[in-house]
This record gives structure tokens, sequence and C-alpha cells, in this order.
């Protein structure tokens, strides 16, 4: 039901915005604006994880620690409660995601079993258990206590000692701190931390020594399964509720109508005859059920060109029925077409016509502004023995054809009799509650300090399918 183009014009409303503000003085500038987004997507972001312990900032005269910096044995005899051997992560956990989680081995309990694991601040004091000081948090073998900044501990979970394996992690989600034993869930706490944290450990009786795992081995615990059932206490807050169907039938009708799915649509209308009444679309901005049906027929074809590839039949099918749309040559609208039909020329192999095909009709862009940066990855394509895998192979993906169609849609729908605004041709209302729900996540993310998942539209949509097509199934 949704397209390509639909999770570019969610997944970056700063720039997509800067194209709106002009958008009644030459609506196709937004679809260019779209389209310039795939030239740098916004795709899952990147941050380096810990891989070892920080030698250099631990507590190095009570701990010693092996040649790969993942294991720590206490060498001393603990004499005073500040002797402890503690050492942090070489990073801070990453937090643009749903959870962070690191174990420890214990490979043997010592004297005392006083082994701790937790987080920390940079600020963390490196002689003191975590958890004994302000800005940390620590799980406690000896007593199974939880101890979160200078106080005393509180009773949390089972001990834990030789050949025990213990994690600790961060649901930024809930903004819990989670330890596990053995592979099992021990107990969740609110996380009142914020700012960068650090996983951490201590050893604080004679003997004691512990390996840490970052993630290069599989952990005792299943995290996989865990993050799963932790989406889906998300989604079933959503699951919870209540819409009569009226809205959301109402809502993909006028998707269907607007972007011209005029095949779709009257499945669509067979479909819910039975079960749903008719159903009337507000007026909005000018804009109702008759507005956004207008030449349905004919922006069902030009789509289906589009899509198709076939840009020279829907350049000849528009100067027919809408000759106003394409009369100025240098139209962000006709860029798009012309830049498409070039990318089919190279998709093709025809690289002496694309040649060609360049010189005459993109080179009238080239230099102008709001074009250059396209023409010339248009033209990159030319330079690649593979251009798929180049810098500018997005320009050969399906999404790319998406545009175009939505561009065209859009400039049709700007030729009705009846409407007044610019912007309601560019979006259904589908789409503008799509880019709403975006912000809100956008928003309930910064809340959280930046920590947590970046709102991903393609994720969510598959999520919520995948779990539609296994009820089916029952």
């Amino acid at each position: 039901m949704t397209t390509t183009s639909t999770t570019a014009a969610t997944t970056n409303n700063t720039a997509i915005n800067s194209s709106s503000k002009n958008v009644n003085q030459d609506p196709g500038s937004y679809f260019i604006d779209v389209a310039r987004q795939y030239s740098s997507p916004v795709g899952g972001e990147t941050e380096l994880e810990p891989t070892e312990l920080n030698t250099v900032k631990g507590s190095g005269g009570f701990l010693v620690v092996s040649i790969d910096k993942l294991s720590v044995k206490y060498t001393s005899v603990n004499l005073h409660g500040h002797d402890v051997g503690v050492i942090q992560a070489d990073r801070p956990a990453p937090e643009k995601r749903l959870v962070y989680y690191f174990e420890i081995y214990v490979k043997n309990a010592g004297d005392k079993g006083q082994i701790a694991i937790g987080f920390s601040n940079h600020t963390f004091k490196m002689r003191r258990q975590p958890g004994w000081e302000a800005n940390s948090y620590g799980y406690h073998g000896d007593d199974g206590n939880l101890y979160r900044g200078p106080g005393t501990g509180e009773a949390f979970g089972p001990t834990f000692t030789t050949n025990d394996t213990v994690g600790a992690g961060i649901n930024y989600t809930s903004q819990e701190f989670f330890f596990t034993k053995n592979g099992a869930l021990v107990r969740a706490v609110y996380k009142d931390m914020k700012g960068l944290l650090f996983p951490t450990v201590a050893v604080h009786s004679q003997n004691e020594e512990i390996e840490v795992n970052f993630g290069k081995k599989p952990f005792a615990f299943d995290l996989k399964e865990y993050e799963r059932q932790e989406t889906m206490k998300q989604q079933m807050k959503v699951d919870k509720i209540s819409l009569p169907p009226i809205v959301s039938y109402g809502l993909v009708r006028s998707y269907l109508l607007h972007n011209g799915y005029e095949e779709t649509l009257n499945a669509f209308d067979v479909a819910s005859r039975s079960t749903i009444p008719p159903i009337y679309i507000a007026q909005e901005n000018g804009s109702g059920e008759q507005d956004i049906a207008y030449a349905l027929a004919q922006r069902k074809a030009l789509r289906q060109l589009i899509r198709n590839g076939e840009i020279d039949s829907a350049l000849s099918k528009l100067r027919e029925w809408y000759p106003q749309i394409v009369q100025d040559e240098k139209s962000a609208t006709c860029f798009l077409l012309h830049s498409q039909k070039f990318i089919e020329l190279v998709r093709a192999g025809a690289l002496e016509e694309a040649v060609h095909y360049g010189r005459i009709e993109l080179a009238k862009f080239f230099k102008l502004p709001g074009f250059d940066d396209l023409v010339q990855d248009c033209v990159a394509l030319l330079a690649y023995e593979k251009p798929h895998q180049s810098s500018a192979g997005y320009l050969l993906e399906e999404s790319q054809r998406e545009i175009v169609a939505d561009a065209v849609n859009a400039m049709i729908l700007l030729t009705g009799p009846n409407v007044k605004d610019a912007q309601s041709c560019l979006r259904s209302h589908l789409e503008r509650l799509l880019r709403q729900l975006t912000v809100c996540c956008l928003e309930r993310r910064s809340l959280n300090g930046g920590q947590g998942e970046a709102f991903h539209l393609h994720g969510a949509l598959k999520l919520n399918s995948g779990k539609r097509a296994k009820c089916s199934h029952l």
C-alpha cells in the first residue's frame, strides 16, 4: 500500500520542509528534494561499540588484565573498602538502539565473591564498586543486592559465584537497566542516569577472576528474543488503541484515490461494501474526495508508464492531456522526467544514446540552482562498469521511478478546477498522518536524551504486516 517515496517523505522532515516553502511556485521542487534524500539516505545510525576493557583508566593496582583485555583478576589482599579492582569498557554503551547488553563469566569467585557488574559514567571514581558512588549502578554477587549511588543496597536478585554468567543491559525504550543470570532475566529497574554510560565490572577479593563478553561470543541470554518481546510490547500498546473501521478505511481509500491506484481502489470498494458504510472524505484546504478523484484514469495510466520505465510514452501522453505541465522545459517536473529517461537508457545499457540524450536534455539543467547535484549524479552513472554498485546507484532503484510518478501525479491534481492549495496535492491524508507519526517518535526520542532506536517507517510497517500475516494463518 505504501510506496517507497512515502518512506523518503517521512524520514527527513527538514529537507522536505525546505522545499515545501516554495511549493506554490513549483510543486515539482518538493519531489526534487525527495529524490535528493536517496543520494544520502537516512539509514541506521552506526555507533562504535565497546570491544575491550580500558586498561588506561582502570584501578590497575588491584587487578591484572589479560592480554586480550577481556579478563580481569584480583591479585591483592583486600584491606579496605576502597581497595577495589574496577574497570570500565573502552567505549560507552551505544545509545541509538532498542537495547545494549554485555555479560561476564565468573571463572573464580575468590575468597569473598565480591564481584559486581553494571554501568557508570565518565566521572565515576575508579576505586569504588559500581553502585557505591553517584552516577553508577551495580548488581553485586556476594549479596545479590542492587546498588545505585551512595547508600545501602536493596534486595534485587540471587547471588552469583564461580561458573555463573551474569549480564547487564540498558533498555532505552523503557529507560530501564536490566540484569540476567545464566541466561534468565533477573529484574529490571528504572534508569535515572542520563548521558553516556560505560559497561563497568569490579573484583574485590583475592583470586576473583572474571571474563567479559561484549558480543564477540554468543550470549547466554537470548538477547534477540528479549528485543522481540520488547518490540511486541510496544506493538500491543498500539493495538489497544481503538479506531472505528471507517477511519482507517477512509485513510486507505483516500490514499488510493490520491495516487491513482484505480484497480486497487475498485477492488477495495468491492471488498468493503458489505462491512463498511459509505465513506465520505471531509474537505480539507479546499480538497475533498471529488478533487482527489480528478483525472483518475489518466493518472493511473501515467503512473504505470513511468513505473515501467516508458518515459517517452509518458511524455507523449502529458503533452496530449496536460501540455501546461511540460511547457516549461526547465521546470522540476520536466527535469525529473528527462533525468529518468536518461537513467532508463543507462539501465538498458544504451550508453551512447544516453550520452546523446544527456547533451540535449540534461544539459539544460546543468548549473541551474536546485538541479546541479542530481545532474552530476546522473552523468556519474556513465563512469562505472557496474553503476548499480556506485554512489549514484540509488538512481537505478525502483524508488526513483516512484518519485517521478508521484511528481507527475501531483502536478495533474494541481490542474483540478477546485484546487486552492498546492500542498494538498503533494501528499495523501495517510502520508500526512505518517509524517506526523514520525515527528512524534522523534520528539519522544528527544525527550529521552536522544537515546533509543531511530524511527524507520519501513521497519514499523514490516513488523505490522508480518504480525498480520502470521495471524491470517492461524
